[in-house]
């Protein structure tokens, strides 16, 4: 405990230095909760955008129908399975779907299509499609032989809203499947991909064209929060009527868009550690300094009799308690700001508007958690440690006669 006490004297010794050393220390702590608050906000936000376009938080499908979309690969009794999860807090939304395949032509043009047939009134608890009609309107219960088509692909085959399209694919029987539908409204998702070669139907009109007799090719389920997806998928796959089927995650149905995550969380803690190691720099400088000027009471005090390794533990013990009080002010700024920011959030702007015409808030929110409260300032505590080891371990190594003299 005197060592302690000694320690914090020495502290302040030079306070000019010392609270310099710990706002830069608070400065790195406070901008790495704030940054990884922000990162992970806004990686849910894309992650939520993506999923209400299209996915969903989770699917229920056919064991293999992920890796090779066949048509015979199919749930054969979706109403059972909407049912069973119905039952499970936390889901917003459930709505089965069909998909295939198919060449759609109009206005003299053909394209290559994905058919995909939806119940328009459940459809709009699990996608934010709906709600990106630009020209028209989506379809309602109780449509037959329509369709809703993106911007991208309307431009290519040359027809707009009355305009008819020819469908022609295979059915799940291995018959044909043709039919002809009226285009009632047309779309701009945002996603080129999605946009040019996506087509939606009722699904009773689906399961008539492609011979389904009532199966559908997945279940997409929305839950009211991201983080709650993860339980639901692992209560659901233990479900007596999911026996045989495949649950899937956003992970596994976007596994581009999680590679893209952590691409840029990579680059992210990149950047931390140079934020970091700048502050160890600041850290070695002060206690290099500190040596320095003290060598000579170092000199002394081993000329009492007191032991080199009780001397390194109070240089570490001053290191540790600047650290501490500069990551403690850190974090609590950090926090606050984020708290701030996660209830007003961050307005981006022009930007904003255009990411808004996608699905994605104009404003972005900062998320905080465990991991964005400890895990940096926990970095720069142990990093840190270790820069102010360097110099104290040069005091065993001082001679005494030579420290003694030094000025």
């Amino acid at each position: 405990m005197d060592d302690f006490f000694i320690a914090w004297r020495n502290v302040w010794r030079n306070p000019r230095r010392s609270i310099l050393t710990m706002l830069a220390v608070a400065f790195s702590a406070m901008l790495l909760v704030f940054m990884l608050s922000f990162q992970f906000g806004s990686y849910e936000d894309m992650i939520n955008a993506s999923v209400k376009l299209n996915t969903g938080h989770l699917q229920v499908q056919a064991n293999g129908y992920i890796d090779k979309k066949e048509m015979r690969k199919v749930v054969p009794d979706p109403g059972a399975v909407i049912a069973a999860l119905e039952k499970l807090p936390g889901i917003t939304g459930i709505s089965p779907r069909g998909e295939a395949f198919a060449l759609a032509s109009g206005a003299g043009r053909t394209r290559g299509v994905m058919v995909m047939g939806v119940d328009p009134d459940r459809e709009k608890g699990v996608s934010i499609l709906p709600g990106q009609i630009r020209k028209g309107e989506y379809l309602k219960k109780g449509d037959h032989n329509v369709a809703v088509i993106g911007t991208l692909l309307a431009q290519r085959l040359h027809v707009g809203i009355g305009d008819e399209l020819t469908l022609l694919g295979q059915a799940r029987d291995g018959s044909v499947a043709a039919t002809i539908v009226t285009i009632k409204g047309i779309y701009r998702a945002g996603i080129d991909a999605f946009d040019r070669s996506t087509l939606q139907m009722p699904f009773i009109d689906f399961d008539e064209v492609f011979a389904m007799e009532g199966a559908a090719h997945s279940v997409v389920v929305a839950a009211d929060r991201l983080r709650t997806a993860g339980r639901i998928g692992k209560t659901a796959r233990a479900l007596p009527a999911l026996a045989g089927l495949s649950v899937l995650g956003w992970e596994e149905l976007m596994p581009g868009l999680k590679q893209s995550i952590q691409m840029d969380l990579v680059s992210g803690i990149i950047m931390y550690l140079i934020l970091i190691i700048v502050v160890a720099f600041s850290i070695l400088n002060t206690f290099l300094m500190a040596i320095f000027e003290r060598t000579r009471e170092f000199g002394v005090l081993m000329a009492i009799g007191t032991r080199p390794g009780r001397l390194v533990r109070m240089m570490l013990t001053e290191s540790m308690l600047m650290t501490s009080m500069g990551l403690g002010l850190g974090i609590l700024l950090g926090a606050g700001i984020t708290l701030f920011f996660s209830v007003y959030g961050i307005d981006l702007g022009g930007a904003g508007e255009m990411l808004a015409e996608f699905g994605i808030e104009g404003r972005l929110y900062p998320r905080l958690s465990f991991i964005s409260l400890f895990s940096g300032p926990l970095l720069v505590l142990v990093i840190t440690f270790f820069t102010a080891l360097y110099p104290a371990l040069r005091i065993p190594g001082l001679k005494l006669v030579e420290a003694l003299r030094a000025v």
